[in-house]
C-alpha cells in the first residue's frame, strides 16, 4: 500500500502564503497534525520512507513513521520562483498556478509531473509487486500529482485535486498485473 501523506501545516499555511522551495518547517499545529497522523496510522510497519527534501515534510515523514526519511529531490515542491512566499491573495494566478508571465522562475508544470512521475515510475518498477507499505511525504502538488499518476490527469489539468488536506493522507496501491512507464 502507498501512503501519500501531506506535511502539517507551517507558519506560511496558517498566514495563507505561497510556500514553494523557501518555505518553513512545522509549527505547533503541525507537529500535532502528524503526531495524530501516526496514531491513526500507529497499525502499520512501514517498509520504506520517502520525503520531499523541505523540512516540513521530512519532519511529518518522520513523525509518522519513527524512521529516517530517504529524501528524493523529485519529490520537492513546485518551485513559485518569485511568487513564494506571496499572499496567496496576491498573486496573480494563471488557473492553479502563480502567473508565469508575471514572477519569474515558476516552474514548467509539465516538467513538475514528468518528475513527480519519474520518481513514481520508478518506485513501481522496482517495488510495484512487492507487498510493502510505502508512505511519501509531500506538499500540495506533489502529493496531488502522485494522486494523478494513479487515477489519471483530470481533463482540467488541475492535479491539485487529487491533494488530501494538511497532515492527511490517501492511499494507492500498484497494479501488480501491468508495470508499464507513465508519462
Amino acid at each position: 500500500m502507498i501512503y501519500v501523506v501531506r506535511h502539517g501545516q507551517s507558519d506560511l499555511n496558517k498566514e495563507r502564503k505561497m510556500q514553494g522551495r523557501k518555505g518553513l518547517a512545522l509549527n505547533e499545529h503541525g507537529i500535532e497534525q502528524a503526531k495524530a497522523l501516526r496514531d491513526r496510522l500507529q497499525n502499520i510497519k512501514f517498509d520504506i520512507v520517502f520525503s520531499s527534501p523541505q523540512d516540513r515534510a521530512v519532519q511529518t515523514a518522520e513523525i509518522v513513521t519513527g524512521l529516517k526519511a530517504h529524501i528524493d529531490e523529485r519529490l520537492d515542491v513546485f518551485d513559485l520562483g518569485e511568487a513564494d512566499r506571496l499572499s496567496v491573495n496576491e498573486v496573480k494566478m494563471a488557473g492553479p498556478l502563480p502567473d508565469s508571465s508575471v514572477y519569474k522562475g515558476i516552474e514548467d508544470p509539465d516538467e513538475f509531473v514528468k518528475r513527480v512521475f519519474s520518481f513514481m515510475n520508478e518506485l513501481e518498477n522496482q517495488h510495484g509487486t512487492r507487498e510493502l507499505n510505502i508512505l511519501i511525504a509531500g506538499h500540495r502538488c506533489t502529493t496531488g500529482c502522485i494522486g494523478a499518476y494513479f487515477e489519471g490527469i483530470p481533463t482540467d489539468g488541475n492535479i491539485l485535486s487529487f491533494s488530501s488536506d494538511t497532515g492527511d493522507y490517501k492511499t494507492y496501491v500498484f497494479k501488480k498485473s501491468e508495470i508499464m512507464y507513465r508519462g
